[in-house]
């Protein structure tokens, strides 16, 4: 049921933005207060530098809070029949206007302290690259920014009817945290994490006592087992981290279908986030299985959509993830509800490709890591006898270990045509399977370097105004390639197919 336009009056941002501001600059302040308060006893002695700490926190505080209250004096926006304007500056006006019909995306955040006041941040884009494609309103009410959403995104109902259902596609189980220690995240955080205490414990001057104490601990290890036991506290680190990130992010995760044909995902602990992608822009999904996730028989299901956000924020956020790791069996599932297919394109059996393929991820593999090997042997001829059994070292870790990877790359390739749907599958630490829409492909691109066509092999990418803009087919047999390029959409690569030389 469609909604009459409202009247386009200028509004303004909810007055408690100075409040947030000032709460937010306010804990700044305090986790900045200590390490400047003991450099200035040194100086000053204590009375006085907490004098000086706090003046100085309180001019900060009330020069924030002042700025963000003659922000919020000279912001206002309004949403008429055709655009959405938004004007804000003091002495310098920017006033800015996105066309309703371009608008892809409006997307509410709210972090801890705004959801504890009842208000969110409103992202409108249009999907387009720039931070000019895209309007914030920060804050409004919540009711606001709902309001906002639904009659930016209002949509006449096109989806043809089916058997998939309206309403909720998937929410959370809480097993699937399972996943979480499994990622490249945990031994990111724990490198993080030890980095930090170097960092902080150098801020405040006592970077020597700890690695004291770390030594004091270890004097009497081994050097390789106190290596081991400090690799391990900080793998331990990062995995706490990735669980704790992993709540935040995927907590009360909820993705639904609404009426109008709109995907909405809706997911945080502290920081809560609703993200609507609108099933018209949809062009297909790309069922991801990091090597950890993959092992343990799980995927991720991102979207492939035209006009999702591109601005800088927005692509830090995982905007385009539908589902987090799940069971590989639950991902499909979810791939078809979402594409209102009784089968989904990801699991369709794909075409092999040829055993040159092969050869070619194992001739990689080995020369990326037999490089090295070389230039330590090298050094250990003219230098020393240890770079030598380094090297060895290295040989008899890394060989086995690129072989085993290039072989699961090689399992890995394939390619598909699955009713509306081409398929392409590739990579082993990172593994995709994407399904794109074949109406959704604008152009083909044909890569066949010098020792691709000996081995009578060729990589064919389909181009697409969505997701990542192309889906590579790597090292298909040359024929198999452009069979399946033609056959995926009819009439769009065959003019240049038929342009051989006579007489060739």
């Amino acid at each position: 049921m469609s909604t009459a336009a409202p009247p386009a009056d200028w509004h303004r941002l909810d007055p408690r933005t100075v409040l947030v501001t000032a709460l937010v600059v306010a804990g700044v302040v305090a986790g900045a207060a200590i390490p400047v308060t003991l450099g200035l006893t040194r100086l000053f002695g204590f009375p006085a530098a907490v004098l000086q700490v706090l003046a100085g926190a309180l001019l900060v505080i009330g020069v924030a809070a002042g700025a963000d209250r003659v922000r919020w004096h000279r912001t206002r926006y309004r949403v008429g029949e055709e655009r959405v304007d938004l004007h804000t500056g003091l002495l310098l006006v920017k006033r800015r206007s996105l066309a309703r019909d371009r608008i892809r995306t409006v997307d509410l955040t709210a972090n801890l302290m705004l959801r504890l006041l009842g208000l969110v941040t409103v992202r409108i884009g249009t999907g387009e690259q720039g931070s000019e494609s895209t309007l914030v309103l920060d804050p409004v009410t919540r009711a606001e920014g709902e309001r906002l959403r639904l009659l930016l995104l209002e949509r006449a109902a096109t989806a043809s009817p089916g058997v998939h259902r309206e309403g909720e596609l998937a929410v959370l189980d809480p097993r699937w945290i399972r996943y979480a220690p499994v990622s490249f995240v945990a031994p990111m955080l724990g490198g993080a994490a030890a980095g930090a205490v170097m960092q902080v414990s150098d801020w405040i001057g006592a970077q020597g006592q700890v690695i004291e104490w770390v030594g004091d601990r270890f004097r009497e290890t081994p050097l390789l087992w106190t290596i081991i036991v400090l690799v391990l506290a900080a793998l331990v680190a990062g995995v706490v981290g990735a669980l704790g990130l992993w709540i935040e992010m995927w907590w009360n995760y909820r993705l639904e279908r609404e009426a109008g044909g709109t995907l909405r995902v809706r997911r945080g602990l502290f920081t809560s986030r609703s993200i609507s992608v609108e099933e018209a822009r949809l062009r297909g999904v790309d069922l991801v299985e990091p090597l950890g996730v993959r092992l343990l028989g799980a995927a991720r299901l991102d979207a492939i959509t035209t006009g999702l956000a591109k601005d800088h924020e927005a692509r830090n956020a995982d905007h385009n993830t539908l589902l987090p790791a799940a069971p590989r069996t639950r991902a499909d599932s979810v791939a078809a509800d979402v594409l209102r297919e009784p089968d989904t394109p990801t699991g369709a059996a794909l075409t092999p490709h040829p055993r040159a393929a092969r050869g070619r991820r194992l001739r990689w593999s080995l020369a990326a890591v037999l490089a090295p090997v070389l230039i330590l042997t090298l050094l250990g001829a003219l230098l020393t006898p240890v770079l030598l059994w380094i090297a060895l070292g290295c040989a008899v870790v890394a060989v086995p270990v690129a072989v085993a990877l290039a072989l699961d790359a090689y399992r890995a390739l394939g390619h598909a045509l699955s009713g509306r749907y081409l398929v392409t599958r590739s990579g082993t630490v990172r593994r995709s399977t994407a399904a794109l829409e074949r109406a959704g492909v604008i152009g083909w691109t044909v890569k066949q370097s010098v020792f691709q066509r000996r081995a009578g092999l060729l990589s064919i990418t389909a181009t697409t105004a969505a997701g990542g803009g192309a889906y590579t087919a790597y090292d298909t047999d040359a024929s198999e390639g452009l069979t399946f390029a033609a056959d995926a959409v009819p009439g769009l690569l065959e003019p240049f197919l038929e342009r051989s030389p006579k007489g060739a």
